[in-house]
């Protein structure tokens, strides 16, 4: 088993929830993404580069996924959380029931644009 699968089978229940579930959306929204284990969590990659990463925040009691260029994204902003961050903004859930679809996969296309592979002319 991969060691970012394993990270998100090895949580308590209430996280792992929330982790497969997102795991799901941005693995069918985004089929080219590169799911590895970097800085001892789950982190996408897309074209090379470093997309957006999923932490269980025991603590906080939440789960984040993070947008590596999330001060970029224009939709749905008053939903994104960019505390002491300087180009991370994340959707935070408490509970499986808070996420929410639409919003997030507005965010992932959106997200996406900042990744496309631009001719070099």
């Amino acid at each position: 088993m991969k060691p970012a699968e394993e990270y998100i089978l090895n949580q308590p229940e209430l996280y792992r929830e929330i982790l497969l579930n997102l795991q799901v959306i941005i693995e069918k929204e985004l089929p080219e993404a590169v799911l590895l284990f970097k800085w001892k969590i789950p982190y996408y990659y897309v074209n090379r580069k470093p997309f957006c990463f999923l932490n269980a925040s025991h603590k906080g009691k939440y789960v984040d996924l993070a947008f590596n260029k999330g001060y970029q994204l224009q939709q749905h902003t008053e939903l994104l959380v960019g505390e002491k961050r300087n180009t991370f903004k994340s959707l935070r859930y408490f509970s499986l029931e808070e996420i929410d679809n639409k919003v997030l996969v507005d965010l992932i296309k959106e997200s996406r644009l900042f990744y496309e592979k631009k001719p070099l002319y």
